[in-house]
């Protein structure tokens, strides 16, 4: 039975990998989000909510735009469903923090609406998002990285973090 079970995983995971693009892994999760917040309403409030909420928010955004942007400069592609295309290995500017600055600020923005939310049962979906992106996206990105840049990408990896 067990034998089953993990053979089943192994073919979700190979059917899954890069199937789902991050922004819309992101849209998903936000209005799950707001159907949690919906269901079960407004669970916590304090002070200043709002404006920590849009801090995220626009942190997001700018962290999103500015990597988005640091790929459109380079040349080289943003299609996250064929990580194949990618061309230059960048890692300078907001990669010389985090080796997946979209993801990042897709993160960042589901913290704000989080909070703006003010539902807690919403962590799980943010632990949720960060679990599938990281074993369904960033993982197999990596992997394919690794190939294309050999040792500058394993150099890169060693002094430079997943996420943040």
């Amino acid at each position: 039975m067990i034998f089953l079970y993990l053979e089943t995983l192994l073919i979700v995971n190979k059917i899954l990998k890069l199937k789902i693009p991050p922004a819309l892994q992101f849209l998903i999760i936000a209005a799950l989000m707001y159907g949690v917040s919906q269901s079960f309403g407004k669970q916590f409030t304090f002070p200043f909510q709002y404006v920590f909420a849009w801090l995220f928010f626009i942190l997001g955004v700018i962290v999103g735009l500015i990597s988005v942007l640091l790929f459109k400069t380079v040349n080289t592609s943003i299609d996250p469903l064929h990580p194949l295309k990618a061309s230059k290995l960048i890692t300078t500017n907001i990669y010389r923090y985090t080796r997946n600055p979209m993801c990042l600020g897709l993160l960042l923005i589901l913290i704000g609406l989080f909070i703006i939310f003010g539902n807690y049962y919403n962590l799980i979906l943010l632990i949720l998002f960060v679990w599938y992106i990281t074993t369904f996206q960033i993982k197999l990105e990596e992997q394919i990285l690794h190939k294309i840049f050999g040792e500058n990408f394993t150099i890169y990896c060693k002094k430079t973090r997943r996420w943040i």
